[in-house]
């Protein structure tokens, strides 16, 4: 085998071996080895090698950690198994083309020196994982970010930079790493290797500096992690996080809403709080449609003056549009949020794809949109910031209630992905959004994970999946902005810029001293 095939066939298992750096593994310092391993191999290849490098590392890491995608399509969307695996292999093909762009990117501008070219990869990899989350309606699903949740040190950043900054200091790491120690790989650290003793001399010369960056970093990050940005506001509050466990498959069949309400009603019975927290769509029903006895036998077990219940709910409005809702219920009348941030082909279809609802049979899959701004929801006591599934992936969605929002709740029903990594990464995304709030996360869900976060991002309680019960605990409302939220993704924006900027202007002024004597030199 050709050493190109050999790198194209090291980064595909470097790429799935990084899933493990994810929630359940949590391994977090695996993606950073993988990618210095990667940039390693970028580091001597012409750009369209890096380009193929970086696509087969995204296949990697995509077929073996969003695969679940298939479970949607085909089990219960009633998909083909067929074309439900092509779709399935294609989509995560689509996702692969952003670390291409990241490789051809940063072969196309890197100018062998070290300390341009960390920067330079940090800066094209964050950019291109910044527009997976918003190109075609965006999926910043496995943002290398997300794998640096506590205990990670990194972690410390999502306050200041979000999870894209917590990504670009994990990128940089990784590239000082793998520059630092790929003496050899290029004709440049070659030629200042020209003897033995040389080499020896320029690789400790080059290491002492970077490994004093790493520790820099990595230090600076857990010193951040002991600031609070945010404080607790008001007497604790008690929730009740229910989850139903009903099987998504008979979820929408007439026969079983009435154990659908049955099972909701005996869990806030046997589980009373101040705030009772039901999931996404809990009730198979429109929410003029619900019985106002059974609402009212609900919200009965809400407890105290300020008691509120939570559920999730379709809804219509008098244009007949649908939307995907949570519904607050208190003494004082009914608040409504509608999602936002629709899922494609789950929740409304591309005007061009409407042929695909032939193949797919999804329920409710034409809702409109609710639009971006709309107020939290005062119940409880609390502002509360609702999201509904998917729409806690987007970091710079949720700060839009910040900081009026006390409270950061989601509901979710990830019955759609079965009993696979869906789960346990939705949890790790949720931690994400509590340390760049600096709120309490709130998941109710219908399979799991149902828990409570804190506010610095670890999750204090979590109910097992796949599993009826119900999540009882005590929360503060907080107040505050961290930096995150005041200035969003622009700060890491412009830490992407200036990696780019230096490379680009060497690139207008023409070639780089590549193939001469001090090439490599930093």
């Amino acid at each position: 085998m050709s050493r190109t095939t050999l790198h194209a066939v090291a980064a595909f298992l470097l790429g799935a071996a990084s899933v493990a750096g994810f929630a359940p593994l949590q391994l977090f310092p695996l993606p950073l080895v993988a990618l210095a391993v990667l940039i390693r191999f970028w580091q001597g290849a012409t750009p369209r090698t890096a380009a193929m490098q970086g696509f087969v590392f995204g296949a990697g890491l995509f077929l073996t950690g969003v695969s679940w995608v298939y479970v949607s399509m085909h089990v219960f969307g009633g998909m083909p198994l067929l074309l439900a695996g092509l779709a399935a292999f294609l989509f995560c093909c689509v996702l692969a083309l952003f670390p291409a762009l990241a490789g051809f990117v940063f072969a196309r501008l890197r100018r062998d020196r070290m300390w341009t070219d960390a920067l330079l990869a940090a800066a094209a990899w964050t950019l291109a994982e910044w527009l997976r989350g918003w190109v075609l309606s965006g999926f910043p699903w496995l943002a290398l970010g997300y794998a640096q949740t506590p205990p990670s040190p990194l972690a410390g950043y999502a306050p200041l930079l979000g999870v894209h900054g917590v990504g670009f200091m994990a990128t940089l790491i990784a590239a000082l790493a793998g520059l630092t120690f790929s003496s050899g790989i290029t004709p440049a650290s070659r030629a200042l290797a020209s003897s033995e003793t040389t080499g020896r001399f320029h690789r400790r010369e080059r290491r002492l500096p970077s490994a004093a960056a790493i520790a820099t970093l990595l230090a600076v990050g857990a010193g951040l992690m002991s600031i609070e940005w945010t404080q607790p506001a008001g007497k604790p509050l008690s929730v009740s996080l229910l989850q139903g466990n009903i099987e998504q498959s008979l979820k929408w069949k007439p026969e079983r809403l009435q154990q659908s309400l049955e099972t909701y009603l005996r869990l806030a019975r046997d589980h009373p709080a101040q705030l009772i927290v039901l999931p996404e769509t809990a009730l198979p029903l429109m929410l003029d449609q619900l019985p106002r006895d059974y609402l009212n036998a609900l919200a009965r077990h809400a407890a105290g003056r300020d008691g509120a219940l939570l559920f999730g709910i379709a809804a219509q409005d008098g244009q007949g549009r649908f939307y995907n809702s949570a519904a607050g219920f208190t003494a004082a009348g009914v608040q409504t949020y509608s999602k936002n941030h629709l899922v494609p082909f789950g929740e409304f279809t591309p005007p061009a794809f409407a042929w695909t609802l032939a193949l797919l049979k999804i329920p409710m899959s034409n809702f409109s949109s609710g639009g971006a701004d709309q107020p939290p929801l005062t119940i409880a006591g609390e502002k509360v910031a609702v999201n509904i599934c998917y729409e806690d992936v987007f970091g710079e969605e949720i700060i839009r209630a910040l900081p009026e929002a006390t409270l950061l709740v989601n509901l979710s029903n990830t019955a759609w992905f079965g009993d696979s990594l869906a789960q346990p990464q939705h949890l790790q995304i949720a931690q994400m959004r509590a340390l760049e709030a600096g709120r309490f996360m709130l998941r109710a869900t219908n399979t799991g994970m149902t828990a409570i976060v804190s506010p610095r991002g670890r999750v204090e309680r979590v109910l097992p999946p796949f599993g009826e019960g119900a999540l009882v605990g005590e929360v503060s409302g907080y107040t505050g902005a961290t930096p995150y939220v005041r200035w969003g993704n622009a700060a890491v924006l412009l830490l992407v810029g200036a990696g780019l900027l230096g490379p680009l202007l060497g690139l207008r002024r023409g070639p780089s001293n590549r193939g001469s004597g001090c090439r490599g030199r930093w």
